[in-house]
């Protein structure tokens, strides 16, 4: 114990060290950040107290723009503020906190992808039965599913690493605290922490991606059987969600999937999941979705009109 709190805080390098770089990146993700909220609130909203959009489908998707707005707000409004500074710090506690909320929204977001893929499954290919089987009960086991996976998936990254003796240095190449750059910093050999993240990370991130792949891969051969119309919405909305989970997972493979160590590169592809991906998600939804775009266009018309 003594040993690893001779570090109480850990210096992170961020994504640039150039001043002008900093002030361009800040109004950059600052955009994105408003961008991320209002579009994931937005979608949010329509769906709560939209009667049109009662359909499981549309619950999950309102469920997952909840989770990115608060995924986003676990890592970006501290990259941001950092931005303003040249020497940027994170106390150990916070770095705990961070650690572990950043994996338990991770998770749970990736658990939602898959209860997502089963959903459209039985509205595919069972949907004269889709509102019994995917009923109101179901949809709540499902939703504490995804809560479950979430807290499975995080609570032994802080375990880990809360263990670990750091005693110098704390200099962190990245822009938050993520299980690899925080284990090369402590003073112990981390063979066995590091195997166990890519257990865990890099298991789950392979499992859940090839699961997903194979399931929309399944959905689309099927398609075949559908009349021409229950075929433009299955691409419609099977490939928004291709999109997202090839957003989400391909990052993380190139991240955890391999021997633990630590690539400049890292930061940069992080971005893709903990940033970019939430901010695009209500956009590929949206646009993808004809019954979403709908709804969200006569909403921002009474808007406007109100408005004026």
């Amino acid at each position: 114990m003594e040993q690893r709190n001779n570090v109480t805080e850990f210096v992170l390098l961020g994504i640039t060290q150039s001043l002008l770089g900093q002030k361009i990146l800040f109004a950059v993700f600052l955009l994105i950040y408003v961008v991320t909220m209002a579009g994931n609130l937005l979608i949010v909203l329509t769906v709560w107290f939209s009667p049109a959009l009662e359909a499981p489908m549309f619950f999950f998707l309102g469920y997952l723009s909840f989770m990115d707005a608060i995924y986003s707000s676990t890592m970006t409004p501290k990259l941001i503020k950092d931005l303003l500074y040249q020497k940027r710090t994170i106390s150990f506690k916070a770095c705990m906190t961070q650690l572990f909320l950043e994996h338990l929204f991770g998770g749970v977001d990736v658990t939602l992808l898959v209860v997502m893929a089963y959903d459209r499954y039985v509205a595919i290919f069972k949907p004269l039965h889709y509102l019994t089987i995917m009923n109101q009960k179901r949809c709540a086991m499902l939703v504490l599913l995804t809560w479950v996976g979430g807290l499975l998936h995080a609570t032994p990254h802080v375990l880990f690493v809360y263990n670990l003796p750091f005693c110098g240095p704390n200099v962190m190449d990245h822009y938050c605290c993520d299980m690899y750059p925080l284990i090369k910093l402590a003073c112990t050999d981390t063979y066995i922490v590091s195997l166990t993240v890519l257990a865990d990370d890099g298991v789950i991130c392979m499992t859940v991606f090839t699961i997903l792949m194979v399931s929309y891969g399944v959905i689309l051969q099927s398609m075949k059987n559908l009349g021409k119309e229950g075929r433009r919405k299955a691409l419609s909305t099977c490939g928004s969600h291709v999109t997202v989970v090839i957003l989400f997972f391909v990052p993380c493979i190139f991240i955890y999937v391999r021997p633990p160590f630590t690539l400049p590169i890292d930061k940069y592809l992080a971005l893709f999941y903990t940033i970019i991906a939430p901010m695009l998600n209500p956009l590929i939804y949206t646009l993808r979705n004809a019954e979403m775009k709908s709804i969200l266009e006569s909403v921002m018309h009474r808007v406007f009109i109100h408005l004026n």
